[in-house]
């Protein structure tokens, strides 16, 4: 069967999941009381290869949206009004770090004269330009992708793409640490401070894994079940204290009622089994500690 004129070479691997975030993203965007509206996120979904996604449609394995659905859009209005909030105080170099099919680029309002890294693997960044490309999108800032791998000892590459060190950074990383062995997430946090100027900011997510999201992901795929690795072993704020960051850590069972939203089922208190994410600004206030 000859591949769609309209699919391009997918995403594979841990990859491939920036597509189901998409799929979440379209759906938010469809409803008329969204927390956020991404008119490029169901494009990155139709133009997937339907033979080799596991997103390609409209990214539902049972059960995934409906447990799902509220925990990305809270998250990324929240996440978003925290790029926003540390570019109105004035940084102008942004970093997204594996970014995916993130489009803050173009449909966030940015001041004048900021600058945004989208960082993540190539085969990432060149499905995600080319169907950009195709809707003629326009981003709002200047854009630069950076195609490097960050297990890797990315810092000094990043630089070559005109990142500047010396200078205040607004740094996301939204959807990574439960994907990192803890030791893994330490590194992480430490390249990132590495880089980071005293008043750089750091925003993020983390959650608790549980039963019910383990069989969700396995309804999609076994492969998803090994996403998961925990993230790092203390509590958000000791850890990105003991490196200089000072933290402000949100509940998510608290949030989404602040955004008019249900808590998601797998974080809500009042059921069994329940765990617990996480939704975190921080500001770096002095160098490394570690």
């Amino acid at each position: 069967m000859a591949q769609q004129a309209n699919s391009h070479p997918t995403p594979t691997g841990v990859g491939a999941t920036s597509l189901g975030v998409a799929a979440l993203r379209a759906r938010e965007s469809c409803r008329t009381n969204r927390l956020f509206n991404d008119p490029y996120a169901q494009a990155f979904v139709e133009r997937a290869d339907r033979r080799g996604s596991l997103w390609a449609g409209d990214g539902s394995g049972p059960g995934f949206l409906e447990l799902m659905a509220d925990q990305v859009a809270v998250r990324t209005r929240f996440l978003d009004q925290a790029l926003l909030d540390s570019a109105g105080a004035g940084i102008t170099q942004v970093v997204l770090l594996a970014c995916g099919m993130d489009s803050r680029a173009f449909r966030l309002n940015w001041p004048p004269g900021t600058v945004v890294h989208e960082v993540d693997q190539p085969e990432v960044l060149a499905f995600k330009s080319t169907v950009l490309d195709e809707l003629h999108a326009q981003p709002r800032c200047r854009r630069v992708s950076v195609a490097l791998d960050l297990r890797s000892d990315w810092p000094a590459e990043l630089a070559k793409f005109g990142f500047d060190p010396g200078k205040p950074t607004a740094w996301l990383a939204e959807g990574i640490l439960y994907a990192l062995e803890p030791d893994s997430a330490d590194v992480f946090l430490d390249r990132i401070g590495s880089c980071s100027a005293v008043g750089s900011t750091l925003a993020l997510d983390h959650n608790e894994d549980s039963e019910l999201l383990r069989a969700a992901r396995a309804a999609i795929s076994p492969e998803l079940v090994s996403l998961w690795r925990g993230g790092p072993s203390e509590d958000l704020a000791t850890w990105l204290g003991r490196r200089g960051w000072k933290a402000e850590i949100r509940d998510l069972a608290q949030v989404a009622p602040e955004y008019g939203r249900p808590v998601p089922p797998p974080f809500n208190p009042k059921r069994d089994g329940a765990v617990r994410a996480w939704l975190a600004t921080a500001h770096k206030t002095a160098k490394n500690a570690s």
